[in-house]
């Protein structure tokens, strides 16, 4: 276990902990959801310019002290129409997945957090608002997680377990600690399988995310221009973890944005990743919190 601030470049090495997921699960495949309608830059949000990032025109300027209407319109579509088409496909399948959501999103619309937490998916919380955190002091980022917090809890009927800031800071971490409450944090791309971390001397727990096939690649450069590149790749990294599975079983990480994965075509390519995933034997779909718990019961900070 090493300082959360230090480098760490050897991790588990050639000989990973067996993860010993239910059911004797060669793969732990975690479907995450940001929902983040309304937490994005916007002059009406006090935020200096409009939003420019992950909307379906990369690339754009960003309009200082004005509103991007054509902008917000495209967020808007995720929490009118996108993440109900996701919630349906989830429904329809019986899988749960987890919700980076957006505390000002959700207070904005707490309809959706309701609903998430009525389907049994879990509400963890993605900062009190979709910005860059990086130059934010410790005392202003524990401002914003209580301000996270209660929304969730408002709209989701329980505060939220789970953290993932994405554009985080230095003291993102240890923010997460001093608030309390959480038993994992998500702000690392950095393995396969959950690992402890030291801070403030404290074991946490990190359950890495991954951008690899992320939706957010229909908006970036380089991404993804058709489903089919998308579908490959989900496929591709679920195969490749799968084969390892049989001796060391592996994680996986899907995430997925109201606004982008909610359109209608790439809808239809998460509907076919997930009958991929149904018909495979020995796949846990499960939420960030129940892998957290799992791995708290079964590799404990210190211990074997």
């Amino acid at each position: 276990m090493h300082d959360h601030l230090d480098r760490n470049l050897i991790g588990y090495g050639p000989n990973p902990p067996h993860a010993q997921w239910p059911g004797d699960a060669r793969i732990a495949v975690s479907f995450v959801l940001n929902y983040e309608e309304g937490g994005e830059n916007t002059v009406l949000n006090g935020d200096a310019a409009s939003e420019v990032f992950l909307t379906e025109t990369p690339g754009g300027t960003p309009f200082a002290g004005a509103r991007d209407l054509s902008t917000e319109s495209m967020y808007e579509y995720g929490s009118r129409a996108g993440f109900w088409r996701i919630l349906r496909l989830f429904e329809e399948r019986n899988m749960r997945f987890t919700s980076w959501a957006v505390g000002r999103a959700l207070e904005l619309n707490p309809a959706a957090g309701k609903a998430m937490a009525e389907a049994g998916h879990e509400v963890a919380s993605h900062g009190w608002r979709w910005i860059n955190y990086k130059d934010f002091t410790l005392e202003q980022e524990l401002d914003h997680m209580k301000k996270a917090v209660k929304a969730i809890r408002q709209a989701a009927g329980r505060a939220p377990v789970g953290w993932y800031t994405g554009r985080f800071g230095v003291h993102t971490l240890e923010a997460v600690v001093k608030h309390g409450g959480f038993l994992y944090s998500s702000d690392s791309y950095s393995d396969d399988l959950p690992y402890w971390v030291k801070v403030g001397g404290a074991p946490h727990l990190i359950i890495p995310y991954t951008l690899e096939v992320n939706d957010m690649k229909f908006s970036v450069a380089p991404g993804f221009s058709a489903g089919d590149g998308w579908l490959q790749a989900m496929k591709d990294s679920f195969d490749v973890l799968y084969a390892e599975g049989a001796r060391s079983p592996k994680m996986m990480s899907v995430g997925l944005h109201c606004r982008l994965a909610g359109r209608p075509s790439r809808a239809a390519t998460l509907a076919r990743f997930l009958d991929y995933v149904a018909s495979k034997p020995k796949v846990w779909v499960a939420t960030r919190e129940e892998i957290a718990r799992h791995w708290i019961r079964t590799h404990p900070a210190g211990g074997a």
